[in-house]
């Protein structure tokens, strides 16, 4: 188990109130257990959003495209300090400025694992400059790449099975934060029990 299995989540309810903690191993341990989690969408100035293929070593959809950076902050650590903590980790990039567009709550499960991921996901824009560096660690990212948003949302309806489940949810909330209010439920919503193969995964929830 890697160090970062062992930290410590928040777990909350399905309008993100927090009522207790647990490990992050244990909060994807099948059924799952909901908590914390944040995805953040690095945005360059034309527009593009950065992609990071997720190293074959990870315990969730390893080798999928997925967003620039994931994760959980800490009990009592802000979304901003998790983030960019983990934008420094797994891309030696940042700190940036970082806009929340939308909150929804996901569940899918990985058949290759057997993980489950059932997560109060907090989506986060965050602007890229031009030239900034990008040092991605390669027990964390395979491969990176630039995409345009609303290309990539047709990209994930024709090959789903390329793209992490969460994928198309943080997409959808970065091009329409104005229809994404805290605490809703995101269009992907699936119970525990439905596998990577049925709804959660078709549509692209997280």
């Amino acid at each position: 188990m890697s160090s970062r299995e062992k930290h410590l989540v928040e777990l909350v309810d399905e309008t993100g109130k927090a009522h207790g903690e647990t490990t992050v191993a244990a909060a994807h341990q099948p059924p799952g257990q909901l908590h914390r989690a944040f995805s953040v969408l690095l945005v360059d100035p034309d527009g593009q959003v950065l992609l990071q293929r997720r190293a074959a070593v990870k315990t969730r959809f390893p080798l999928r495209w997925a967003n620039s950076c994931c994760g959980h902050p800490q009990p009592g650590e802000s979304l901003a300090e998790a983030a960019n903590r983990r934008l420094s980790e797994e891309l030696g990039a940042g700190p940036v400025e970082l806009t929340e567009v939308g909150v929804y709550v996901y569940y899918a499960e990985d058949p290759a694992t057997g993980r489950v991921e059932f997560e109060y996901d907090h989506v986060l824009r965050g602007e890229f400059l031009p030239g900034a560096p990008l040092l991605p660690d390669q027990d964390e990212v395979a491969e990176v790449r630039w995409a345009d948003p609303t290309a990539l949302e047709a990209e994930l309806k024709l090959d789903p099975r390329s793209y992490a489940p969460w994928l198309g949810g943080v997409v959808n909330r970065l091009l329409r934060p104005a229809e994404s209010t805290s605490g809703a439920t995101g269009p992907a919503m699936t119970p525990p029990g439905s596998s990577a193969d049925d709804t959660a995964e078709r549509s692209g929830g997280r």
